[in-house]
């Protein structure tokens, strides 16, 4: 996908923007616009239920997860889903060949900066590469998960390119833990779903493959094994 392409893309959701491969402040805005729902239903029971059925796994077990692998919220004041730009990892993506800006990095950081205005003026330049460096929704999965194109050390949740990744958070709620669900099945972690409990050791292997091997120093196997002592 170039730049045009994605300006066909954003026309195609509505957007009255030019089509000319040479996309700037209203492609931009666009971009931004096409992202935002207002009206964005929660999740329901029901929805929760569906999933933790297909995961094989208690629905108190699911909401665990949710309440504690999740900043608390789908979306913003704006009405956009929530996101965060990984500098670092757009400059890998495109090898470099945009230079230093506060989207393109070879270090991580900038994360108090507007992560969608440097998402959209990275897309601008490669937007599958903008895209694949966004963790996004509630569970801030990141776009260079959704397998096409494949990136090293990347996970396949079948979606047909970062972008739909994305774009599928705009939907609802569900969408996001459908998101996490397809999370949880390529990683393998269904097994260690279904193990957790109020016992901060049974979470040990969520935890691990989750968050990775510095879990115990935030504490995330124990704050699972409260979650699952809470009331919903």
């Amino acid at each position: 996908m170039n730049p045009r392409d994605l300006q066909q893309w954003l026309v195609e959701k509505g957007q009255p923007i030019a089509v000319d491969g040479d996309p700037g402040p209203q492609t931009r805005a666009a971009l931004v616009n096409a992202f935002v729902n207002t009206c964005a239903p929660a999740v329901t029971d029901e929805d929760v239920s569906a999933i933790a059925l297909r995961l094989g796994c208690a629905t108190r077990q699911l909401r665990a997860v949710a309440k504690v692998e999740s900043g608390g919220t789908a979306y913003d004041a704006q009405g956009r889903p929530m996101i965060l730009f990984e500098r670092h990892l757009f400059h890998r993506f495109t090898s470099g060949e945009h230079g230093l800006d506060d989207f393109s990095n070879p270090k991580g950081g900038g994360y108090n900066e507007d992560s969608w205005d440097k998402l959209a003026r990275a897309a601008c330049l490669n937007p599958l590469a903008a895209f694949a460096s966004v963790s996004w929704g509630r569970f801030q999965v990141l776009g260079a998960h959704a397998g096409t194109p494949r990136y090293a050390r990347f996970l396949d949740l079948g979606y047909s390119s970062p972008l739909e990744l994305a774009y599928s958070t705009v939907t609802g709620e569900a969408a996001h833990y459908e998101l996490l669900s397809r999370y949880i099945e390529a990683a393998g972690l269904r097994g260690a779903l279904r193990s957790l409990s109020t016992n901060p050791a049974d979470c040990r292997p969520f935890a691990k493959g989750y968050n990775g091997p510095s879990y115990a120093n935030f504490r995330y196997h124990e704050k699972l094994a409260d979650a699952m002592g809470s009331p919903r």
